[in-house]
């Protein structure tokens, strides 16, 4: 009678097992979905490298302005003019940054070809810190690979894709599906290439 018992144990290790797999949905999702999934992923964390209010604001209003998907053409024209302002607002953004003045508080300028240009209250640079500020290239390759990720977000957002694909040709979806993915990996290898000092408007300030 105690011969059965390696098979129940051997029943119980495959039920554990189909359990398990279960939870964790893999039996279900092709490699293709794995890593479709892994880019939304990459995609959120590309987010975060963008100004705050400009991916918050679009995130709020594409919906609304795509109409979630059944645009008009009013409505291809105010999701596009939503993504080309938004794309803007990442550009301008990037030739912000911040300092602390006397009493601690944080004052936000644009950054000039002579220092910046403070337009946050009454208090004043002074010139020889101010130099630091100026613009130099690094501001314009950070200017364009925000605008880049900012327009690899706008064409992952299902609401965007839908409103000016309605019903895309199989070419279209090839695209729609490898260009969000080939510019989110430019953009993050030049974001890690290129690091940027500058503490603009939406990003995070500077603890000095």
């Amino acid at each position: 009678m105690a011969a059965p018992q390696p098979d129940m144990e051997l029943q119980q290790e495959q039920r554990h097992h189909l359990l398990s797999n279960r939870a964790d949905g893999t039996n279900n999702i092709s490699p293709t979905q794995k890593a479709f999934r892994r880019t939304y992923q990459s995609t959120e964390h590309l987010s975060k490298l963008l100004p705050t209010g400009t991916v918050l604001a679009f995130q709020l209003l594409a919906p609304i302005f795509a109409k979630h998907g059944h645009c008009s053409n009013a409505n291809q024209m105010m999701t596009g003019g939503l993504v080309v302002l938004c794309a803007l607002s990442c550009v301008v953004l990037s030739f912000t940054d911040s300092f602390r003045d006397e009493q601690g508080k944080v004052r936000y300028g644009f950054a000039t070809f002579k220092g910046l240009w403070v337009i946050d209250g009454g208090a004043s640079l002074d010139p020889n810190a101010a130099v630091e500020y100026k613009i130099q290239f690094l501001d314009f390759v950070h200017a364009t690979v925000s605008a880049m990720i900012f327009v690899a977000i706008a064409l992952f957002d299902q609401n965007v894709a839908s409103c000016f694909y309605p019903i895309p040709s199989e070419d279209t979806k090839q695209v729609l599906k490898t260009l969000p993915i080939a510019i989110g990996v430019i953009g993050s290898m030049l974001f890690v290439t290129f690091p940027t000092t500058r503490h603009g408007i939406g990003f995070p300030v500077s603890p000095q």
